[in-house]
């Protein structure tokens, strides 16, 4: 069993030999839109290359671009240098102005897992005033689940979609507890327990556009058995995350229908209920992101 587990875990961090570093980024495809894959703690290799292939099989026709953050010191300091992590972030937010300046008006989805979730969060923190994203996908992010989302939230047009397993104790138990998450706490990360939401009202309607969804048995068909390593896995990818980047804007109903596709191929709609997506009670925790007061403006 444990060479298995080595076997598997040495699969999913080595690069892919020969491959198209970056097949997902032609012309016609940025014409489209821009997809940003962030890269785990480990940098690029065969699982996040998953990751975009299933976005490319479930039939996004947007740039797709994989970004490998991270520095050859190993993912124990890809984990914790907090700093460099913030300032890599910055030069990526430039990247998406800039995207922005020579396709007005064209989407911007962020895409990040484990580590890489905590990535696009940065990401969308560094943008200057009058720049947004459309929405930030996290797989399994490895942050703190008191991290304020709050600047986020008010700065992605649809909101931040946040997928999370309670299998996931290994990595985001066990090994976030001992190493710390990205965001510096020794503790069970977002990615196994979900994101803390504030119970204020001051800040429930920005709060109103994170949408956590846990595992369930069902998404093992396509490949995400519940663990870190299958939560990249391209069927699941495909399957659940492909039509969030197709959808224009994400409510309840938007992702009752995702999640419960099968159900729905003999129905014409599945009522989807805010209990669909439990949330835990908020807690206090430090941040050094900026809580805004209102919504920023999005540019479209």
């Amino acid at each position: 069993m444990r060479h298995f587990v080595f076997g598997i875990l040495l699969w999913a961090l080595l690069p892919a030999a020969g491959c198209n570093r970056q097949p997902y980024m032609t012309a016609d495809r940025f014409a489209n839109g821009f997809l940003i894959v962030l890269t785990g703690i480990e940098g690029r290799g065969r699982l996040n290359e998953e990751i975009c292939r299933g976005l490319d099989a479930g039939g996004v026709d947007w740039a797709i671009k994989l970004e490998d953050w991270t520095v050859p010191l190993g993912p124990l300091y890809n984990l914790r240098a907090e700093l460099s992590n913030r300032t890599t972030a910055e030069s990526i937010a430039r990247r998406v102005e800039l995207y922005h300046w020579d396709y007005p008006n064209r989407p911007v989805v962020l895409v990040g897992h484990s580590g890489g979730a905590a990535l696009a969060a940065w990401v969308v923190e560094s943008l200057s005033p009058g720049h947004n994203v459309d929405g930030v996908i996290m797989l399994a992010p490895s942050l703190s689940p008191g991290y304020m989302l709050d600047w986020v939230l008010g700065r992605s047009r649809r909101g931040v979609v946040s997928f999370h397993s309670s299998g996931d104790w290994m990595m985001l138990g066990v090994g976030t507890t001992i190493s710390g998450t990205m965001d510096g706490y020794h503790s069970s990360s977002a990615g196994r327990r979900g994101f803390d939401v504030p119970s204020d009202s001051v800040r429930a309607e920005l709060y109103d556009k994170l949408f956590q969804i846990p595992w369930d048995e069902n998404m093992a068909e396509s490949g995400h058995a519940g663990g870190h390593l299958s939560s990249g896995a391209a069927g699941f990818v495909s399957e659940y995350v492909a039509p969030l980047i197709a959808a224009e804007h994400w409510n309840q109903d938007i992702l009752g229908r995702i999640l419960h596709r099968r159900d729905t191929e003999t129905a014409t709609s599945v009522p989807a209920t805010q209990s669909s997506y439990p949330q835990t009670s908020a807690e206090t925790h430090p941040q050094t992101s900026p809580v805004p007061v209102t919504t920023p403006s999005v540019r479209e």
